[in-house]
C-alpha cells in the first residue's frame, strides 16, 4: 500500500530527555552530542530528515558551555508541506509579520495637542483673632 503524504502542517510540543545520550559522550562532547540527539529525536517522531533548529533553543542548550547542557528541554516542533521541521521554544511568542510591525508604527505617530496650562486659584486665609 503506498504512503499518502501529508499536506498539512504539523505542530507538535515535545519534552526532550536529552541526558541519557550525552551520558554517552566525554565531558568535553557533551552539549554538541545533545544537539546531535536533539536531531535524531525530532527525525525519528516527525519523520522528516530535514531539521532545523532555532537560535533560541541552541542557545538553551548551550546557556552551561559544552560540558553541562540541560537534561531536558520543551520545544514546539513545526512541520510544513515541504517537509522541513522548524524547531523553537515551548511558549515563545510568535514574531509578528512586517505588515503587523507597519500597522503598529503608523498607530504610535505622535498626536498634536494643545496643551493649556490650567491655572489654579489662589486662595488667601485670613487669620481671625
Amino acid at each position: 500500500m503506498a504512503k499518502k503524504e501529508s499536506t498539512q502542517a504539523i505542530e507538535r510540543t515535545y519534552n526532550v530527555p536529552l541526558r541519557k545520550e550525552y551520558r554517552k559522550a566525554p565531558n568535553w562532547k557533551r552539549t554538541p552530542k545533545a544537539v546531535v540527539a536533539l536531531k535524531e529525536f525530532l527525525v525519528r517522531h516527525m519523520k522528516s530528515e530535514d531539521v532545523r533548529i532555532g537560535n533560541d533553543v541552541n542557545r538553551l542548550i548551550w546557556k552551561h558551555g559544552i560540558q553541562n547542557p540541560p537534561h531536558h528541554v520543551k520545544i514546539t516542533a513545526k512541520k510544513d508541506d515541504k517537509g522541513v521541521v522548524m524547531v523553537s521554544l515551548f511558549g515563545e511568542p510568535k514574531k509578528a509579520t512586517t505588515e503587523q510591525n507597519k500597522a503598529k508604527k503608523a498607530d504610535k505617530t505622535p498626536k498634536v495637542t494643545s496643551a493649556k496650562k490650567t491655572e489654579t486659584p489662589k486662595v488667601e486665609i485670613k487669620a481671625t483673632a
